[in-house]
C-alpha cells in the first residue's frame, strides 16, 4: 500500500500527462496503471476514481485554480495546478467518503504555505459564495451546485476551518511538541502475611425444573408436501413416457409443412361464417343509434378555401370557353368520346380474360414443377446408393496411402535426430558471439548516457533561468483601471462621432417613431383581414354548389361501373379455353396426388422391431436418470439441514487506504 505523499504525485503524473484531444480516458489509464506495477486494489480504484472525477469535472475545477492564480496564487507555480485540482476536487466530492482525518494526512503531505494559501482562497466567503458560485451556475444547473457541492463544503466548514487555523499556527511557529507528564510511582505494601482460610460456602439450592410439554404427534407422522411432490414427478414421469413413445413413434415421418398466412386466413374466416349462422345463446342486445352522417360540415383554413375556391372557378371557366365555343360553331366530341370508351371496355375485357387464364397456367406449372421435384428425388436416392459405394472404395485407398505417409515419417524422424547431434556445436559458436556483441553494446551505452546527462543538466539551467524572468514580469502590478465620462466622445476623428449622451437621446427618438409606425401597420392590417373574410365566405358558397354536383354524378358513375364489373364476371365464366384449362389443373392435380402415394414410406416388420427395442432402451435410461436425480436432492436436502448460520456479508469501502 502507497503512502499519503506517493498517492498524490501518482494523481498529478496521470493528469499532466494526459492529452484530451488524442486519447480516450479509459485507454489511458489502463497504459498508465501497466507501468505502475506495484499497486494493490484500493491503490488501483483510488487512482482510476480521482482521475476519472478530474476529467469530468475539469471545467468546474478550472474556475476554481484559475481564480487562485488570478488573485491570491501569482506567485505559485503554474507546474502545480493539476495538485491544486486533485485537492480541489477530493474536498468537494469525495470529503464524505474520505473522512477529515484522511485529508488532513494528504495536506500535510505538502508544503505548508502552499495549501494555507490555497484554503484560504477557497473557504473565504467573498470569493465562494459571489463568482465562483455564479461561474459554476453557468456550467451546471443551479439544483446540482446548490444540493452536491455548497451543501457538502457547509457540512463541512467548522472541520475545514480549524485546519486552517492549524496550518496558520504552524507558519507563525505557535506549536511546540508537548513533553508527555511521566506518571508517578505509586509504592506498594509487600504480602507477607498469609492469606486467611476460606470458609465453606452453603449449597445452594436446587431449582425445580417446569414440566416440559410433549412432543406434538404430527412430527412422527409424514408431511403432505412429500406425497405431493411424489405425485407430481410421477405425473411428469408419465407425461415423458408418452411423448418418447409418440416421438418413437412417428419419427419417421416427413415433416409436415406449416400452412401459409394466406390459408390460415380463409379456414379463420369460414370458421367465423359457420359460427355466425349459430343462433343459440343470442343475447338481443339495443340496437345502436343511427347517426346522422350526411351533410357533416368540415372545417377548413383559409389556404384550403381558397385553393379549392381557384380551382371550381377554372373549371367554371373551361366550361364557359367550351359553350362559347359551340355557339359560334365548333363541333361537339360526345360521338368520339361513346366510341373511345367502347374500345377501352374491350380492352379490358380481353385483359380479364388473358389475367384469367394466366392464373390457371400458373397452377398448371406449380403442379407440373411438384411432379418434376418427385422425379427428382427419385434420381437422387439413386445417386445416393452409389456414392455410398465410391466412398467405400476411397477410404480403402486413404488407409493404403496413410500407410505409406507413416513409413515415410519413421525414416524421416531418425535423419532430424543425427541433425541435432551436429547442431550442438553450432550452438556453442553462436553463444560466443553474441557475448562479444554484447560486450560492446554496454561499453557504447555507457558513452551514450553521460552525454545524456550533460544535456539535461544545462536544460535544467536554461529552464530555472527562464522561470526566474516569469516570476519577476508577472511581480509587476498592472494597472486596470479607467475612467469613462459620458458626456465625452471618444476622440478617433470620426465624422459621425457622438457622446453616450447624445446616443441615448437619439434611441429613444427612434423608438417613439417605430411606436406611431406600428399603430398605423396595426390600423391596415386589421382592413386587410376584413376583406379577406368576405371573400372567404363568397369562395365557400361556390365550393358547397359544385360540391352538391360532382356528389350526384359520383353516384351515377359508381352504379355504371358496378354493372359494368357484372357484365365482365359473365363473360369470364362463359369463356372456352378458361374451361379448358381449368380441366386440365385438376388432372395435373390427381397425378401429383397419385405419385405422393407411390413415395410413401411402408413400414415393414425389420422397423417395427428396431423401434419396439429403442423404446425398451430409453425407458431403462429414463429410470435410472430419475433415481439419480432423487438421490442428487435427498443429498443437497441432509446438507443444508447440517449447514451452520448463513455468513454476513461485509461492506466493500470506495476507497481503501
Amino acid at each position: 500500500m502507497l503512502q499519503y505523499k506517493e498517492l498524490l504525485e501518482l494523481c498529478v503524473v496521470a493528469l499532466n500527462n494526459f492529452n484530451n484531444q488524442n486519447q480516450s480516458v479509459e485507454e489511458y489509464i489502463k497504459t498508465f496503471l501497466k507501468h505502475q506495477q506495484s499497486l494493490d486494489d484500493g491503490d488501483h480504484m483510488f487512482l482510476v476514481e480521482v482521475f476519472s472525477g478530474c476529467v469530468q469535472y475539469r471545467k468546474l475545477l478550472g474556475v476554481v485554480v484559475d481564480g487562485f492564480y488570478v488573485t491570491d496564487g501569482k506567485n505559485s507555480l503554474r507546474s502545480d495546478s493539476s495538485l491544486y485540482s486533485v485537492l480541489c476536487y477530493l474536498l468537494i466530492f469525495r470529503l464524505d467518503e474520505l473522512g477529515i482525518g484522511h485529508f488532513r494526512k494528504f495536506l500535510n503531505t505538502q508544503n505548508v504555505n502552499k495549501m494555507y494559501k490555497f484554503l484560504k482562497f477557497f473557504l473565504d466567503d467573498k470569493n465562494f459564495k459571489s463568482w465562483v458560485h455564479d461561474e459554476w451556475c453557468k456550467q451546471y444547473d443551479s439544483i446540482f451546485v446548490e444540493q452536491e457541492i455548497v451543501s457538502s463544503i457547509e457540512k463541512w466548514k467548522c472541520d475545514l476551518d480549524g485546519i486552517l487555523l492549524y496550518l496558520e499556527d504552524i507558519i507563525n511557529n505557535k506549536i511546540s511538541n508537548k513533553q508527555r507528564s511521566k506518571t508517578p510511582t505509586n509504592p506498594r505494601p509487600f504480602k507477607l502475611t498469609d492469606p486467611k482460610p476460606r470458609s465453606i460456602p452453603l449449597p445452594e439450592k436446587i431449582p425445580k425444573l417446569k414440566k416440559s410439554k410433549p412432543v406434538p404427534m404430527h412430527i412422527y407422522k409424514e408431511p403432505t408436501e412429500a406425497k405431493v411432490i411424489e405425485s407430481i414427478r410421477e405425473e411428469n414421469r408419465l407425461k415423458a413416457t408418452e411423448k418418447l413413445l409418440e416421438a418413437n413413434e412417428y419419427q419417421f415421418q416427413c415433416a409436415n409443412p406449416e400452412k401459409t398466412l394466406k390459408t390460415k386466413a380463409i379456414v379463420q374466416q369460414i370458421i367465423e361464417d359457420e359460427e355466425k349462422k349459430l343462433k343459440f345463446n343470442k343475447k338481443h342486445a339495443q340496437v345502436i343509434p343511427k347517426h346522422v352522417v350526411e351533410n357533416r360540415p368540415i372545417k377548413m383554413n383559409a389556404a384550403a378555401i381558397l385553393r379549392e375556391g381557384s380551382l371550381f372557378q377554372k373549371k367554371e371557366k373551361r366550361e364557359l370557353e367550351k359553350l362559347d365555343k359551340l355557339l359560334n360553331g365548333a363541333k361537339d366530341a360526345t360521338e368520339f368520346l361513346d366510341w373511345q370508351k367502347s374500345m377501352q371496355q374491350k380492352d379490358k375485357d380481353t385483359q380479364l380474360s388473358e389475367m384469367e387464364q394466366r392464373k390457371v397456367q400458373g397452377k398448371i406449372s406449380h403442379e407440373e414443377a411438384i411432379l418434376a421435384r418427385q422425379n427428382q428425388i427419385k434420381q437422387n436416392q439413386e445417386k445416393v446408393s452409389q456414392l455410398k459405394l465410391e466412398t467405400a472404395e476411397m477410404m480403402q485407398e486413404y488407409l493404403a496411402l496413410r500407410l505409406d505417409e507413416e513409413k515415410q515419417m519413421r525414416t524421416l524422424v531418425e535423419q532430424i535426430i543425427q541433425g541435432h547431434h551436429n547442431a550442438h556445436e553450432a550452438k556453442n559458436k553462436l553463444q560466443q558471439y553474441k557475448r562479444r556483441i554484447v560486450q560492446e553494446v554496454n561499453a557504447e551505452s555507457r558513452e551514450m548516457m553521460k552525454r545524456a546527462l550533460e544535456e539535461a543538466e544545462e536544460e535544467m539551467r536554461r529552464k530555472t533561468q527562464l522561470i526566474q524572468q516569469i516570476r519577476a514580469m508577472e511581480s509587476i502590478p498592472s494597472i486596470r483601471h479607467k475612467l469613462v465620462d459620458l458626456t465625452s466622445t471618444a476622440g478617433h476623428a470620426l465624422l459621425s462621432e457622438m457622446s453616450i449622451a447624445e446616443l441615448r437621446e437619439r434611441l429613444c427618438l427612434l423608438r417613439d417613431a417605430e411606436k406611431h409606425e406600428e399603430e398605423k401597420r396595426r390600423d391596415a392590417i386589421l382592413k386587410d383581414k376584413q376583406c379577406k373574410n368576405e371573400k372567404l365566405m363568397e369562395t365557400l358558397a361556390r365550393i358547397s354548389t359544385h360540391r352538391n354536383e360532382l356528389s350526384k354524378a359520383a353516384s351515377i358513375r359508381f352504379e355504371e361501373q358496378q354493372r359494368v364489373a357484372r357484365e365482365q364476371q359473365e363473360k369470364i365464366r362463359q369463356d372456352k379455353t378458361i374451361q379448358d384449362l381449368h380441366d386440365q389443373l385438376q388432372q395435373k392435380k390427381e397425378e401429383r396426388l397419385r405419385r405422393a402415394e407411390e413415395l410413401a414410406v411402408k413400414p415393414n416388420a425389420k422397423s417395427a422391431a428396431r423401434t419396439r427395442s429403442l423404446i425398451r432402451e430409453k425407458k431403462n435410461l429414463e429410470n435410472t436418470r430419475w433415481r439419480q436425480l432423487e438421490m442428487g436432492q435427498q443429498r443437497m436436502a441432509e446438507m443444508r439441514a447440517k449447514s451452520a448460520n448463513p455468513d454476513k456479508t461485509s461492506k466493500k469501502q470506495l476507497f481503501s487506504f
